[in-house]
């Protein structure tokens, strides 16, 4: 995790939100994609910060990054 990003079992059903809310990354994932800018979601939640917003990307980052896949035989 990182400071803006909390896994709590007895929020969300454990799924990655902001700190102090209940905003899971998936909906800000899904945000960014629909407006195409961390201004916009800013615009569309003006409760959360740059920092939020920027740190839900590094988070989703960091978790792809350490991801090992295995490729399956045909």
């Amino acid at each position: 995790m990182n400071q803006h990003v909390t896994v709590d079992p007895k929020v969300c059903n454990g799924k990655p939100v902001l700190r102090n809310t209940r905003i899971p990354v998936t909906v800000i994932i899904d945000q960014i994609v629909e407006v195409g800018s961390i201004q916009g979601v800013l615009h569309k939640y003006p409760e959360l910060t740059f920092e939020q917003v920027t740190a839900t990307l590094h988070y989703c980052h960091s978790v792809i990054e350490h991801t090992e896949f295995e490729a399956k035989a045909a």
